[in-house]
């Protein structure tokens, strides 16, 4: 396995970790920094294999493959600090939304080998949906070669960069809008009578065959949403859309480059 370093050690860093460990891949030669002591320390408890690092070395920034994992407020000034220690051969993955390759470029002085990368949270378990965007002078041997470091994390769709933020908002913002209700149908499953068991794969086979249905079955939507007779919060359906539209359109603003 390539030498992989890490700036930033939070939550995305932990979800590929965590990806790659499931799969049996060599954590040593995994390198994190972070300035944040006490999230090195648990990240080593999880991953005791991995390099933690508290200072920014020139070691870890020369890593074969180099994953910012910093929100967009401090990339800007995190690219200052490595630009004048980064490897020809390195190549760099950016994992945050808004700061575009060219802006990346620029601020690395021409440095091109970058892609940009959205992970979702599923590829904790292997089955992320993780949308990738390469730089335009990426060769596609190099671009074969992120693709399959990443394809451990899940489905890694090829897109142009302007879809990265859509996908930020669907596929890795997207299980949010699902959790806390599939949680809330589980616990009221559990209450009229289902075990836990059959409570996690009834819910999960609706869900995954309602999807299957609306996408899948050529029917119209409205057909589809008329196949069953009882919608218990059927009078609250303009209401939650209207909460989607809003609150997602105010996050895109926020994000898009």
């Amino acid at each position: 396995m390539k030498s992989i370093g890490f700036i930033g050690g939070g939550r995305v860093t932990r979800i590929m970790l965590q990806a790659w460990y499931n799969k049996n891949l060599d954590s040593g030669n995994i390198s994190v920094y972070d300035p944040n002591r006490d999230t090195l320390v648990k990240l080593k408890g999880s991953f005791p294999g991995i390099i933690a690092e508290n200072e920014l070395t020139t070691s870890l920034i020369q890593s074969d493959f180099l994953i910012l994992a910093v929100h967009p407020p401090v990339m800007m000034e995190t690219l200052s600090r490595i630009k004048g220690s980064l490897h020809g051969d390195t190549i760099l993955l950016s994992l945050s939304p808004k700061i575009t390759l060219a802006a990346m470029k620029n601020a690395l002085d021409g440095f091109n080998n970058i892609a940009r990368v959205n992970p979702s949270a599923t590829s904790i378990i292997n089955q992320g949906i993780n949308p990738i965007a390469f730089s335009e002078g990426m060769s596609q041997k190099v671009r074969d070669t992120v693709l399959d470091l990443l394809s451990h994390l899940g489905r890694v769709p090829v897109v142009v960069e302007r879809k990265i933020e859509a996908y930020a908002l669907i596929s890795a913002m997207g299980p949010t809008y699902f959790w806390f209700q599939m949680q809330q149908l589980k616990e009221l499953a559990e209450k009229y009578g289902m075990d836990e068991k059959e409570a996690c794969e009834t819910i999960a086979e609706m869900l995954y065959s309602s999807a299957k249905t609306l996408f899948n079955s050529n029917l119209a939507p409205e057909q589809v949403m008329d196949l069953v007779p009882v919608k218990p919060l059927g009078e609250m359906e303009e209401t939650i859309k209207s909460f989607y539209c809003s609150k997602l359109d105010a996050v895109y603003e926020k994000i898009k480059p």
